[in-house]
This record gives structure tokens, sequence and C-alpha cells, in this order.
């Protein structure tokens, strides 16, 4: 890979070109904001972006921000704690709604993740959220401000899919009594479908569609219809792997990493009866999302999955082929990226992690 710099119009932008030469793309910084964690475009092109500490803003394509919306909750902020992802539901255009995750307060010092959902409401400075209700929560909530995943993300038939991190607790992945270190399945209103593999056991059992997740920062469908997700190992170890309905994926019997303490975890080839990654990296990635592309600006990319990392600095692209995939390229960011979505004309949209975390335009360079 090969970056080259150019100014245009006082703003430095960023080009970007694959070793062989046949996909560059030029970055174009558009915004900066205090602490960036997710993003989702409205219909009429502009951006939902959601701040850590607790802001939800409405941002043009062009930069320029609303007024902080009114109508969110109150966040528990701290750690890896705050404001979490904003996604539009399938039926945005006719019904209004939008769902967000974020950290909650609990009693006796503990917190847990939450997914509300609202009706919003849009005006000059911006807009609130009305209605606001709480369909979906953490169970049981925890002491410690790590691993919360809360990432969200709709199927093409309507069902509501929410990830959720083992809290840094190790043994909730397994415990089929608790929804913490699973990915959950859910009507849009957080009602449990009767085809769920495990909704005849009632309680947050029947929300399970899968378990032995650490802390999976990333979930998404492929142009097939199915489900993906992204998730960090411990030392060691991220995965990414292709979500089957009622299937185990190990953790924290098995890992391709090992515990911070240096303690061995077993590798998923061990204990065939978990699932294993269809990728895994170490050196980590740190993943902390996921998308597949399906634009039209980048032709030669249209199928693969894009991984934004963290630790990596980088944005890794893996192209899939049938059940398997592999990392095909990886582009260096010189920042931590927290979160990506693919624009209304194909462009691909980046958020940087932390204070003054921009928002990054991607479209294809000119020869």
């Amino acid at each position: 890979m090969r970056i080259a710099y150019l100014a245009v119009a006082g703003i430095l932008l960023a080009a970007y070109s694959t070793a062989d030469g046949n996909v560059t793309f030029t970055t174009t910084p558009i915004v900066s904001f205090e602490e960036p964690w997710a993003m989702s475009f409205l219909p009429d092109g502009r951006l939902l972006v959601t701040e850590k500490k607790g802001r939800l803003l409405i941002v043009t394509q062009d930069g320029e921000k609303s007024q902080p919306l009114s109508g969110v909750p109150d966040v528990d902020y701290g750690g890896q704690g705050g404001f979490g992802d904003v996604v539009l539901h399938p039926d945005y255009a006719s019904n209004g709604l939008v769902y967000i995750s974020y950290a909650e307060a609990g009693e006796d010092d503990t917190r847990g993740a939450a997914v509300a959902r609202g009706r919003l409401a849009l005006n000059e400075d911006g807009g609130r959220l009305e209605d606001l209700e709480v369909i979906w929560r953490q169970n049981p909530k925890v002491k410690g401000r790590g691993h919360y995943g809360h990432r969200i993300a709709f199927s093409e038939d309507g069902y509501l899919f929410i990830s959720s991190g083992e809290r840094k607790k190790f043994t909730p992945a397994q415990d089929m009594l608790q929804n913490l270190g699973k990915i959950v399945r859910l009507h849009h209103d957080g009602s449990v479908p009767d085809d769920n593999p495990y909704s005849d056991q009632g309680g947050v059992t029947a929300q399970i569609w899968s378990l032995g997740h650490r802390n999976p920062l990333g979930i998404a469908f492929d142009e097939q219809g199915r489900l993906w997700n992204v998730e960090m190992g411990p030392r060691g170890g991220d995965e990414l792997n292709l979500v089957v309905r009622g299937e185990n994926y190990g953790y924290s019997t098995v890992s391709n990493g090992d515990h911070y303490s240096g303690k061995d975890i077993p590798d998923h080839d061990t204990r065939p009866e978990f699932a294993e990654p269809k990728i895994w990296w170490t050196p980590v990635i740190s993943p902390a999302g996921l998308m597949f592309y399906t634009g039209d600006l980048f032709p030669d990319w249209q199928g693969d999955a894009f991984i934004p990392g963290l630790k990596s600095e980088a944005l890794v692209r893996v192209e899939i082929d049938g059940d398997s995939a592999r990392e095909a390229e990886r582009f260096d960011m010189k920042k931590r990226i927290r979160a990506i979505r693919q624009g209304p004309n194909g462009a691909i949209w980046l958020l940087e992690d932390r204070k003054g975390g921009r928002l990054l335009k991607l479209t294809p360079a000119k020869s």
C-alpha cells in the first residue's frame, strides 16, 4: 500500500493505493467530534452520530453539525461505556423509529448495556427523540466498565440483532441464564421470536441466538443475508465469525489468544464442538465494527467485508468466498478507527476514535 498526501482547498487529503495499483481511494476529513462512537445515514443523506459522553448529533455530508438532540437517555460514561450504536428501523421512512445503545447505571455500582428506541422528530436546529422506551438490557448488570459490545443490526426480514459482550467476566459467555457474551435476536419491539433456538426456555435464555462471544463490536449481514461478527480476543485471537443459529463460539473455554495474565486458553482446534472463527488475528487488529460493501464506487470491492481497527489503526479488507474468508488488504489509517458505514452514493465513511475523532469520507482517487 502507498499513501500520498495532497492539499485541496486547504484540506489535507490522503490518497491510498494498493500494492498492485488496482484500486485507489482518497480520504477526505469532514468534521471532528468530542468522542464519536457510531453513525447512521438518514434518508436525506445526513448522518446521525453518537458521541460517547451522551450526545446525538445530526451532521451533513459537508460537516455542518446540529445542536445535540434532546430526549436521549442518561448514559453511564467511563472506561468503554457511554453512548453506543445508532441504527434506523428498516421502515424508518414511515415510522421514524431510531434505535440506540448505551451503558446504563444500576444499583450498587453496577452497570450494563441497554437498547432503546424512539421516534426522531426533526426541526431546523436538529430535533429530539420522542417516546423513548428501553426494549432490551444486559442481564445481569455487573461491576466494571468494559466489554459492552452493544452493536445493533437488522436482518432483511426485520429481526433485531444485538451483540452483548461478556463484560470482562469470562464465564457469562457460556452461562445460558445470562445474556452476556451472546448475540441476541428479537422482534423490533424487543419481544422474543418463537423460532429462536432456545425460545422454549423463557427468560433471557430465549433471547439467545448464539453464545460464547467475548467482546463483539461489529455485526453485519452479507449480501446473502448471513450474519457475521467481529470480536476482540484476549491477548491475541481477534475473530471474524459466520454467526449460525444456536452455535457456540467457545469463549472463554477456547480462544486462539491467551489471558492477559499469560495463562493459556486452549485453542479452538482442541475442542471441535465449538465453532471456529473464519479468520483470527495475532497480533490483534482490535476490531471495532463491520461492514459489507455493496456500492458501485468501488466495484472491485463489492461483497467484501471491511473492519475498522483500533490498536491496529487500520482499515482491513476481507474477501469472502462461500463460508471461507481471508484478509486481502490492510490500509494504515494512522488513527484508531471506531466505526464504518457505506454512504448513499457508495462512498465509505469512517469515524476515528477518541477526542477529536474525525468523520472521514473515502472515495476513488482520480488517476
